[in-house]
């Protein structure tokens, strides 16, 4: 497996691009709202990236044994685990929905994707608010472990034993994943794993922990559209990611926003 090792250079401009990511996530969030349907958040998606002088890397992304994805984002509404397409269903108090951007910024990617509960935590019942808060500090779990020397199955590990010891289930067909000028590259971040297994951590590899987790079964299936994946047992799932690059001492997450939710208390900074 050949990892890209980028240089100071490279990783400011992901710098710039991981930033745009989160300000869009910021820009979206007061419109996620009863009502608004994901179609119009994604026009106000593609709106807001071109104005910018950016361009969106999922419209029309098109891997193998896919038709040409055709929207701006993906918006995960509920039982769907991943990759929904923006539709005229309007969203309704209480719905939970992950929406995933990835801005190409003067070449290069910014990949960063949130949890909205429609109409604030107080619309939601304590169950919901608590899957979306163990799925968000389970990523911050993961992040933590990124260093110099360390393994990719160390994230894994993290993730997977907080998740499951709240009774949840990592969703493992899905992981996260290399980025850069490219959408998608090594290493394979996947969300479970043991400790000291797969490639070891070095400074200048960038990429994504992205965390899937369902409420009840990890099983999942692929919605009649060909993109949308679902969980079989139709149990809520929730995601969180960020992009970051690992450091001479530790991590730098690069798809940080004023906007984005609050760390976690076990999380000191963003940069170590």
């Amino acid at each position: 497996m050949s990892i890209k090792i980028h240089t100071p250079e490279e990783i400011e401009h992901m710098r710039v691009a991981g930033r745009f990511a989160g300000e869009l996530l910021d820009y979206l969030a007061p419109f996620v709202v009863p009502g608004v349907t994901t179609n119009e958040l994604d026009r106000l998606c593609a709106e807001y990236t071109t104005s910018r002088g950016s361009v969106s890397a999922p419209l029309n992304y098109a891997p193998p044994g896919h038709t040409p994805y055709p929207k701006s984002m993906c918006t995960s509404v509920n039982h769907q685990v991943c990759h929904g397409i923006p539709n005229d269903k309007p969203l309704k108090k209480g719905d939970i929905v992950n929406i995933d951007v990835t801005p190409i910024t003067n070449g290069w990617h910014g990949d960063s994707s949130r949890m909205y509960i429609v109409g604030g935590e107080e619309a939601a019942p304590p169950f919901v608010s608590r899957l979306v808060r163990v799925t968000y500090e389970s990523m911050w779990l993961g992040i933590q472990q990124v260093k110099p020397g360390a393994h990719l199955g160390d994230i894994g590990h993290a993730i997977q034993q907080y998740v499951e010891g709240h009774g949840y289930s990592v969703v493992r067909e899905f992981c996260g994943h290399g980025t850069g000028q490219e959408f998608h590259t090594e290493p394979q971040v996947l969300h479970y794993g043991k400790p000291g297994t797969l490639e070891e951590l070095q400074p200048g590899m960038i990429f994504t922990i992205e965390p899937m987790v369902n409420a009840g079964r990890r099983e999942i299936k692929q919605g009649p559209d060909g993109w949308a994946i679902v969980t079989k047992d139709r149990s809520l799932s929730a995601q969180f990611e960020h992009t970051l690059v690992v450091t001479e001492t530790g991590y730098e997450v690069l798809t940080v926003s004023p906007g984005m939710p609050a760390l976690p208390d076990f999380v000191s900074s963003t940069k170590t």
